[in-house]
């Protein structure tokens, strides 16, 4: 009997559905398979997920899109990296780039020099040694080189985008390639009796959408995943204890048009501030328990870099994830597998990554139990171990307000707690099986918050202390002058990709 897939349905649409859209058209649509989503124009969706990492571009790049088409069309700016500010106590300031700290030199990794260079009575930072904090801080940027002999070669990047025109954007991508859509509002979801597999769904109109397997994009919502299935939550907000959001975007001004992402702590949360091409978004993440509503959207409003061009728009939600991503026939992707505050700009790659997961376990019609298992396992591991990253920036804090403190003293998963802990004796990042982000980010975080390391590698010991000083003093005069050779990201955007006025 052929049990090959002959319907897929994408449930929601936004960043989420459409990108899993855009993504099974390009590998999936066809004849023998149909793609199918439905979304409602009356539901809203969430859309704070303006801020991306470098792995967006390998999305990007396997569907083929021409990025000076996509920045364009989403009125996008480049990002470097998050210029943290006020989170190790007020007035401290650290910046997380997408890029390291330099080559070893004779076997020892760049910042275990840094390290005994420090020891000697070195007073600079490790900061110096990286391009992209160099070149963020000074609004510069430039596409890295292919050339490996270049200083500007080591370094990614990433970037902010309007995520409705994203989706947009996307949507026009998959329509092209033989995705369909339905406009309808979900009220009834079919299920058959024998093995519980989702058979449709129902809209309010009384249509009913089949399909073989289903893709829950409905966001906080989980129509089918949680509703339906009731496949269980795992609640993290003891270790993150932030449970809404105000957003807001204004026009542009302040810092202006910065190759970088703002994170600035406020006493009972964060406030992020993203630029893009025509407009500054702005968002506070805060914790309910620790400041109301009024209180926080005014904090909000009062730090804006421009004038608001809307109201604040609230959101609620929990941080944890689905104890299933993958049940029976239904697949979670996005806001209805699980939610982390996008403090490192998590959540889009949270969905590249589960799309792509779907499709390296693409099932048959009886979706086989060994399949779901994995990708439950290595999901729920890819959302642990971004959790225990952003829980690395509240832990080590400096603050006096009540959240920082019961943050800072709240006790750890135990993953995360063997990291620090080998940090701080000797430097020593352990990078775990599913671990989103490399090593120079841990060390970013570490060193921004005044982490140093009790010692460092022993082998750092064999270089002489003026060969040693000589090249470290080169790396640094090298990245200064390259950062400052580089155009402002204005410029080059103006140059080479500058977006149309809206309409």
């Amino acid at each position: 009997m052929d049990q090959r897939i002959r319907k897929v349905v994408v449930v929601g649409g936004g960043t989420a559905g459409w990108m899993a859209a855009a993504a099974f058209g390009r590998l999936l649509a066809s004849d023998a398979v149909a793609v199918e989503v439905v979304e409602s124009e009356v539901i809203g969706t969430v859309g704070v997920g303006e801020a991306t990492i470098p792995t967006i571009r390998n999305f990007n790049e396997k569907l083929g899109l021409d990025e000076v088409e996509f920045i364009r069309a989403t009125q996008a700016s480049f990002k470097l990296g998050i210029d943290f500010r006020d989170w190790g106590r007020v007035g401290h300031r650290y910046f997380h780039g997408f890029g390291d700290f330099g080559a070893d030199h004779a076997a020892v990794q760049a910042h275990q020099l840094w390290r005994r260079l420090r020891a000697l009575g070195e007073t600079g930072g490790l900061e110096d040694w990286s391009l992209p904090t160099a070149a963020g801080l000074l609004n510069r940027f430039i596409p890295p080189s292919p050339d490996p002999r270049s200083p500007l070669h080591d370094y990614a990047y990433a970037y902010h985008f309007d995520a409705g025109l994203y989706a947009a954007f996307l949507r026009r991508y998959a329509e092209a390639r033989g995705v369909t859509r339905t406009e309808g509002r979900i009220v009834d979801v079919a299920v058959r009796g024998q093995d519980g597999f989702v058979e449709a769904v129902v809209l309010d109109d009384g249509r009913r959408v089949e399909g073989d397997l289903f893709v829950d994009c409905s966001g906080f919502r989980a129509l089918l995943i949680e509703g339906t299935l009731k496949a269980g939550f795992e609640d993290w907000s003891r270790w993150l204890p932030c449970d809404r959001a105000l957003a807001v975007p204004c026009r542009t001004g302040g810092d202006g048009l910065t190759p970088y992402t703002r994170s600035t702590a406020r006493e009972a949360g964060w406030q992020w501030r993203i630029p893009l091409q025509h407009r500054t978004g702005n968002g506070y993440v805060y914790s309910s328990a620790f400041v109301d509503d009024e209180r926080a959207a005014r904090t909000l409003m009062e730090n804006l870099d421009g004038e608001a061009l809307d109201d604040p728009r609230p959101l609620r939600f929990l941080a944890g994830r689905r104890k299933k991503f993958w049940d029976r026939n239904v697949v979670a992707v996005g806001l209805s597998g699980g939610f982390l505050e996008p403090l490192e700009s998590t959540s889009i790659a949270l969905i590249q990554n589960g799309v792509a997961r779907l499709l390296e376990f693409f099932p048959d019609r009886r979706c086989d139990p060994l399949l779901a298992a994995e990708f439950n396992r290595v999901s729920a591991q890819e959302y642990e171990r971004i959790r225990d990253f952003i829980i690395l920036h509240y832990c080590i804090n400096q603050r006096d307000e009540p959240m920082w403190r019961q943050v800072r003293e709240v006790e750890l998963p135990d993953s995360l707690q063997a990291k620090i802990a080998l940090y701080k004796a000797r430097g020593h990042v352990a990078i775990l099986e599913g671990d989103g982000f490399a090593r120079p980010s841990w060390i970013s975080i570490y060193n921004g918050l005044g982490v140093v390391p009790e010692a460092y590698d022993p082998l750092a010991d064999r270089i002489p202390e003026a060969e040693l000083r000589r090249l470290m003093d080169q790396r640094r005069a090298l990245i200064r002058h390259t950062a400052q050779s580089m155009p402002t990201q204005a410029a080059f955007i103006a140059r080479h990709c500058a977006a149309p006025p809206l309409g």
